[in-house]
């Protein structure tokens, strides 16, 4: 029986056994959704990319993402790392900078390698600016299916709210690390509470401005269990959610910013997340996630 050859990737850090591992199956041939699906279970990580040929001859790719439960419009670890793993089979790492379209359920979406001293580095602008999302839930009751306490929910100005940027998010802000590390989801409460976009369900993504690392600017925890998901080590599509709860708490000066994300800590699974926001006349025009990313498998699917 012919195999699919596939690859796996530690993805947002610069270190294998660390960031958030992907599966990526470069052989798709004769696979519908349900097939991919399966597969995505099989491989059980956060997310699992599927590359298809482009519908746009000018793309590099069309790609479908799948967690074990269910199929997204648009994640960042996967475009990150699907991004260096299709550079690398295709032996571009060769060259300095490269700039292609991947194609995702989201739209079209343009990405940019960089090959340095530390590997390669993918960046992507975000396909969607965050855009608010009606989350009517108490600060009592958000804290309640997190397992803390009220006073433990909001730091500065910073209060419950909902974005998404093609994925739906609750930004919980947290007062520090030690109440970061609390976090216990209660799946019944939180389902309670919590609206479903686009058959979504929106999930929490706490954040505090105390960190581990000196070079971060947030320290993130997200949890997506009704996707197959306890708790992800990194999460891009969380982070593009996250820029709605920058722009409006912390108001960055016209021009670009960057914020590093730091997640996966408390998992054992540090990763590392590069943020940069573009603003004119206090208003955002323009974001970009990057990372690193590692091979640490690769290897044949006989499904």
């Amino acid at each position: 029986m012919k195999g699919r050859t596939y690859a796996v990737y530690d993805v947002f850090t610069d270190k294998v056994l660390t960031g958030n591992p992907l599966a990526v199956v470069f052989d798709t041939d004769g696979l519908d959704a349900a097939a991919m699906q399966a597969i995505a279970r099989e491989f059980n990580l956060s997310e699992t990319v599927f590359v298809l040929p482009p519908g746009n001859p000018a793309h590099r790719a069309n790609i479908r993402i799948f967690t074990p439960g269910n199929e997204l419009p648009f994640a960042g670890h996967p475009t990150v790392g699907a991004a260096i793993a299709l550079t690398e089979r295709d032996g571009d790492g060769a060259a300095e900078t490269g700039i292609f379209v991947l194609e995702e359920k989201v739209g079209a979406v343009r990405c940019a390698i960089t090959h340095g001293k530390g590997g390669a580095f993918a960046e992507f602008d975000l396909p969607r600016l965050a855009q608010p999302v009606g989350f009517p839930a108490l600060p009592e009751a958000v804290a309640a299916a997190l397992g803390l306490e009220p006073q433990d929910i909001g730091f500065e100005n910073h209060v419950v709210g909902a974005w998404s940027a093609g994925v739906p998010y609750a930004t919980v802000p947290v007062r520090g690390l030690a109440e970061a590390a609390k976090v216990r989801m209660n799946t019944d409460l939180w389902l309670e509470l919590t609206p479903v976009i686009g058959g979504i369900i929106t999930s929490p993504y706490v954040y505090c401005r105390e960190t581990v690392n000196h070079g971060s600017s947030f320290h993130a925890r997200m949890f997506g269990p009704y996707d197959g998901i306890i708790e992800d080590p990194a999460t891009g599509s969380a982070v593009a959610a996250l820029t709605g709860a920058i722009m409006k708490f912390d108001r960055p000066v016209d021009g670009p910013s960057q914020f590093w994300i730091e997640q996966g800590i408390e998992m054992g699974r540090p990763s590392s997340i590069r943020l940069e926001i573009d603003v004119t006349g206090g208003a955002m025009t323009a974001a970009r996630i990057g990372g690193l990313a590692r091979k640490v498998a690769e290897g044949t699917l006989f499904a």
